[in-house]
């Protein structure tokens, strides 16, 4: 009978706690940008977006989930592009998800400027409202835009 034993190369445990350490942190500035990427929308946003979802008003719930597609999008490419040593790409991709949220947010408040759409009315109607669709469009865009842009 033979016995086979399962040889790992030398450094492996370091190497895979390392990374778990990565994910870890990495993690953490993701669920970081994704808080202030979901305060950024409510806080520019008319209305009191986290109630408006609570108390289930279609609309906010479609701008809103749109808006945190569009910061995840956002969050996922600045922690792709982080390239180099841990402590770099942990603040690179922190800067670069920052600076996208903010422009992010700005350019859908633009779009909805120009649109003369009035997101307030239409996130606190208790009905679905097509323009809903209109913006939360225009959130997955321009999160893709500038995630993108990013890379």
């Amino acid at each position: 009978m033979t016995t086979t034993l399962l040889a790992l190369d030398p450094g492996f445990g370091a190497t895979l706690g390392r990374n778990i350490g990565a994910i870890a942190l990495y993690a953490v500035v993701g669920l970081v940008l994704m808080v202030f990427g979901f305060y950024a929308i409510d806080w520019t946003t008319p209305g009191k977006l986290s109630a408006l979802v609570r108390n289930g008003a279609p609309n906010a719930v479609i701008v809103t989930a749109s808006g945190l597609l569009s910061m995840a999008f956002i969050v996922v490419i600045a922690i792709t592009s982080s390239v180099g040593k841990l402590d770099e790409g942990l603040l690179s991709a922190l800067v670069y998800g920052l600076v996208g949220i903010v422009v992010q947010v700005a350019a859908v408040r633009l779009l909805e400027f120009v649109t003369r759409l009035d997101i307030g009315a239409i996130i606190e109607s208790d009905r679905f409202a097509p323009a809903s669709a209109v913006v939360a469009s225009a959130h997955v865009a321009l999160g893709l835009v500038v995630a993108v842009a990013i890379s």
